[in-house]
């Protein structure tokens, strides 16, 4: 049984329909680019399987999977950096399926904590306000936070937006070596680029699927025509029609 299925899967708000009939298969150890532009319905369907979102239509199913086995990483417009934590704070909260709100870290738990942050190269910053973060930096601290998680799902909505190419890099590694590890990811995106380089395969959105697939096959622009033509169906122009995706 693969780890998600997703059958004739639909989200509404009210008459407004944010994602019409998707079907999705994922396995272990998938690593799967989402791709649409503002309003598609990407967030939507990761929200959708955390389950933050339930379905008005279909059925989403998990594979040997179950809830607490999946880590959501949100966009960075999402994190308070107002609140008055420091990196280290942050980090550790990827315990906490694991100790509580009131568990006590101890010794071994710091020092993983302290791999985790070494993992993504913010040694030496483990005291310092989040709100003092450069995005790069807040993404780091995000991902070494997944680290801890330890998930066999991982969802990142957006996570390489307002970083630099070296942050890029460190975080596509990390990526890397979840799939390695067997862990399943699926993340949202915009530069097809990175999604060519390294997502084998690639979901396509305009509030309902335009193509999924191995990448190079659904980045052909015919799929590209298809989505324009889904968007002219629309209504309003289309940069806010949502149905355009890329």
């Amino acid at each position: 049984m693969p780890y998600i299925r997703l059958d004739q899967i639909e989200f509404s708000i009210g008459t407004q329909v944010l994602l019409d009939k998707v079907n999705l298969t994922l396995d272990k150890g998938d690593r799967l680019g989402l791709l649409g532009r503002n309003g598609a319905g990407k967030s939507t369907l990761l929200k959708g399987v955390m389950g933050s979102l339930k379905p008005l239509a279909g059925k989403l199913a998990f594979g040997g999977l179950n809830r607490e086995d999946v880590a959501y990483l949100p966009q960075q417009l999402e994190i308070d950096q107002s609140f008055p934590l420091s990196v280290v704070d942050l980090v550790a909260m990827g315990l906490w399926r694991e100790i509580g709100p009131f568990g006590w870290l101890g010794r071994a738990r710091r020092a993983r904590i302290d791999a985790a942050i070494a993992a993504v190269g913010l040694t030496g910053l483990e005291g310092r306000p989040i709100g003092t973060l450069s995005g790069g930096q807040l993404q780091r601290a995000l991902f070494a936070r997944l680290l801890l998680q330890d998930a066999r799902l991982v969802l990142l909505d957006e996570p390489f937006t307002a970083i630099d190419a070296r942050t890029l890099s460190d975080l596509l590694g990390v990526i890397q070596g979840w799939h390695g590890e067997g862990r399943t990811v699926i993340t949202v995106l915009h530069d097809t680029e990175t999604v060519r380089a390294h997502f084998p395969d690639t979901l396509m959105l305009a509030r309902e699927l335009v193509a999924h697939g191995p990448t190079e096959k659904v980045l052909t622009s015919e799929n590209q025509f298809r989505a324009r033509q889904m968007c002219e169906a629309c209504a309003g122009p289309p940069h806010v029609c949502g149905r355009h995706p890329v």
